[in-house]
């Protein structure tokens, strides 16, 4: 896996912003440092955010609570965070596949930031290394790109021409 890192933003946006978190609670070990990486980013890169957290028993239950989510909430981006240990079978290739897909249907259906980071990884010192370390802590990344997405999608929406009747 790569060891890029989103960089520090200054802060930019200008108004108070919503991100919803959906978390897994299974490998709760991994799954509470991401979101609590994350948040804690969130709250000292994001200015003005207000976080709504939501928990799902595990990863395959992420991708409905995305898309309620972004259906029935005003949220500007959702972060899904989750960890899924690959087994001895296709299942964990399988969740997490469908994980993926799903994500990106509801990111592109309603035009809302969803940050993937369900993490596939092979064992727990994997897991470990990208949810508790600090050179790959993909929580902290999740917290940028959602920033970071937030002020792109600002500044489309900002610059797109008005749509006349």
């Amino acid at each position: 896996m790569s060891d890029f890192q989103l960089p520090i933003r200054p802060r930019t946006i200008s108004k108070r912003r919503r991100i919803a978190v959906v978390a897994s609670r299974f490998n709760s070990a991994f799954t509470d440092a991401l979101v609590e990486t994350c948040c804690k980013v969130l709250t000292e890169e994001g200015g003005d955010v207000t976080i709504d957290l939501h928990h799902v028993p595990g990863a395959f239950e992420i991708p409905v609570a995305v898309e309620a989510v972004a259906r029935h909430s005003q949220v500007d981006a959702v972060i899904a965070l989750g960890v899924i240990l690959r087994g001895s079978t296709q299942h964990g290739d399988l969740i997490a596949e469908s994980v993926t897909n799903a994500l990106q249907t509801t990111a592109n259906t309603h035009l809302v930031p969803v940050i993937h980071e369900v993490l596939l990884v092979n064992n727990e010192e994997q897991a470990a290394e990208r949810t508790m370390g600090d050179k790959l802590n993909r929580g902290r990344e999740a917290a940028r790109a959602a920033l970071q997405t937030i002020e792109t999608m600002a500044k489309i929406t900002k610059s797109a021409p008005s749509a006349s009747l």
